[in-house]
C-alpha cells in the first residue's frame, strides 16, 4: 500500500504542531507528510516584541524546521496556487522552476499578514511587526534615532529623531510599544546630550481601548500604566497620512516623526487568492468545526483542512461566533486537525474542535504585565511572570525553551544590550562601494597575477 501523501502549506503555529504530531501518529508507511514554507524556520511571534527589545536573541525566538521535523520532509519554497479539484499544488522553489505537487490531503495554513490601509506615506514609512527581520529592523532602527538625535544640529530633526508613533493598540502594538519604550530609556543613560523629557511616545489606537483580549477593567489598567510612563495614548483616533515623516491624525493633531510602527491586526495571506477553496466574507477559508473545509453549504472538500488564522472555524461554546485569530486557538486546532487526518487515513471519523477561550496575558515591558485568565484578574510583577511562564512552555522544542529562559536569565543578570547592528540591513554595501569598476571596452586587459 502506498503512504498517502499529506502536503502542509505554511509553517506557522498551525502547520508546525500539525506536522510534528501528525510525524508521531503515523508512520511512513500509512503517510508521507510534506511541509512547504519559504523560510526555514517558525517564528514563535509572541516573543517578536521580546527579540526587537533585545531580551531575547532573534535567533531563539524562531524554531528551525529541519531540526523539528526530521520525520518530514521540508520543501523551500513558496506555494503559488492551490487547485483541490486536482489535488495539485504548485511550487516556486528558491531557485529553479516552479513544479506540481500531488497529494491526498493538504492542510492550508499559510497564516496571516499585517493588515494595512490606503493611507498616504505608510507603505514608504511605516515598520510591521511580523516577522524576526522587522523586529530586528525596529530595534535597530529606534537606537539609530537616538544616535541622530544627539548629533544633530537641526532642533526639528531632532524632535521628529525623539518621536515614536505606533499605530494598533492590540497585544503586538501594546507589547512592541512597551519593550520599546523600555529599551530606549535604558539607552539615554548613555546619551549625556539627550533628556528623557524629550521623548515622545504616542499610541494611536481606532476604538476606545487598549488591549481588548484582557476585558475593560485590565485594558484600563494598562492605559493607566502607559500613561504615567508619559505615553500618549491617543484613542477613537485614525492615522490619515504619514508623507515624508509628517504625522496627520483624525483628531486635528498633527506632528514630525522618523519611527511608525503598524501593528493594526491582521487578514489572511494573500496566498489564498490563489486556490479554489471556499472562502468566508473576510476571505478565511470555510471549515466546519472538525477543521474540514466545506461549501457554503455545509458540503465537505475530501481531503482538504485549514485551521488557525487563515480559517473561519466556528467556536462551538459561543454559538454564532469564530475562534479568534490567536495562537491559543491555533496551536490547540493544530492538534485536532493532526489526530482527525490520523482517524481519516486509518478509516476512522473526525472529532470537532472545542475549546473555550480561557484569557490572556500581556507584557507591559520588563517587570510589568496584565492577565485575565480564567475570570481571575492579575497585574503587575505576577501577570508579567504568567506571560512569561505561558510563553517559554509554548514555544516548541527543550532546545528554545532552554535558551529563552537562559536569555532572559542574563538579562536580569547584566545591563541590556543598547547596540544598534544598522549595517545588518544592507551588508555589502561598504565592499561595493570600495570595489573598482569593470571596464567596459570591447577587450578588457589581462588582470596582474598576483603570485608577480
Amino acid at each position: 500500500m502506498n503512504p498517502q501523501r499529506i502536503v502542509v502549506v505554511g509553517a506557522g503555529h498551525v502547520g508546525l504542531y500539525a506536522a510534528l504530531r501528525l510525524s508521531k501518529k503515523l508512520n511512513r508507511r500509512r503517510a508521507e507528510i510534506v511541509v512547504i514554507d519559504p523560510q526555514p524556520h517558525m517564528t514563535y511571534q509572541p516573543f517578536l516584541p521580546e527579540a526587537a527589545a533585545g531580551n531575547i536573541s532573534p535567533r531563539h525566538s524562531v524554531v528551525p524546521l529541519r531540526r523539528e521535523l526530521k520525520k518530514c520532509r521540508v520543501v523551500a519554497g513558496e506555494v503559488t496556487k492551490v487547485e483541490h479539484a486536482r489535488k495539485t499544488v504548485t511550487i516556486q522553489p528558491i531557485e529553479g522552476p516552479a513544479t506540481e505537487m500531488s497529494y491526498d490531503h493538504i492542510i492550508v495554513a499559510p497564516g496571516s499578514v499585517s493588515r494595512t490601509l490606503p493611507i498616504p506615506g505608510l507603505s514608504e514609512r511605516g515598520i510591521g511587526l511580523k516577522t524576526i527581520g522587522e523586529a530586528t529592523y525596529l530595534r535597530n532602527h529606534i537606537l539609530d534615532q537616538l544616535d541622530v538625535a544627539a548629533v544633530t544640529p537641526d532642533p526639528e530633526l531632532r524632535k521628529a529623531a525623539l518621536t515614536f508613533v505606533f499605530v494598533g493598540g492590540g497585544f503586538a502594538g501594546i507589547e512592541a510599544l512597551a519593550e520599546m519604550e523600555d529599551v530606549v530609556r535604558d539607552a539615554l543613560k548613555y546619551y549625556p546630550e539627550l533628556d528623557a523629557q524629550e521623548l515622545k511616545f504616542v499610541l494611536v489606537e481606532a476604538t476606545n481601548r487598549i488591549l481588548p483580549e484582557v476585558g475593560p477593567k485590565m485594558g484600563a489598567y494598562a492605559a493607566r500604566e502607559l500613561a504615567k510612563r508619559g505615553i500618549s495614548l491617543r484613542l477613537d483616533t485614525f492615522l490619515n497620512s504619514c508623507v515624508d515623516g509628517e504625522i496627520v491624525l483624525s483628531d486635528g493633531d498633527s506632528f514630525r516623526a522618523e519611527t511608525l510602527v503598524w501593528t493594526a491586526g491582521v487578514k489572511p495571506s494573500p496566498m489564498l487568492d490563489h486556490t479554489d477553496l471556499p472562502r468566508g466574507p473576510k476571505g478565511h477559508i470555510n471549515c466546519l468545526p472538525t477543521l474540514q473545509v466545506a461549501d457554503s453549504d455545509g458540503n465537505v472538500l475530501e481531503g482538504a483542512w485549514s485551521a488557525g488564522d487563515s480559517a473561519q472555524v466556528p467556536d462551538l461554546t459561543n454559538p454564532g461566533g469564530w475562534c479568534s485569530p490567536s495562537a491559543q486557538h491555533a496551536v490547540r486546532q493544530a492538534r485536532v486537525l493532526a489526530d482527525n487526518i490520523r482517524q481519516v487515513v486509518l478509516g476512522g471519523e473526525p472529532k470537532e474542535y472545542k475549546h473555550k477561550y480561557i484569557g490572556s496575558v500581556a507584557g507591559l515591558g520588563l517587570g510589568k504585565g496584565v492577565a485575565h485568565v480564567y475570570g481571575i484578574k492579575v497585574k503587575g510583577w505576577p501577570a508579567w511572570f504568567m506571560h512569561r511562564t505561558y510563553h517559554v512552555s509554548h514555544i516548541p522544542s527543550f532546545h528554545r525553551k532552554a535558551r529563552v529562559v537562559a536569555d532572559w536569565t542574563l538579562a536580569m543578570l547584566f545591563k541590556r544590550e543598547t547596540i544598534a547592528l544598522g549595517q545588518l540591513h544592507a551588508p555589502r554595501e561598504e565592499f561595493t562601494e570600495v570595489t573598482p569598476p569593470v571596464q567596459r571596452t570591447a577587450e578588457r586587459p589581462k588582470a596582474e597575477a598576483w603570485s608577480r
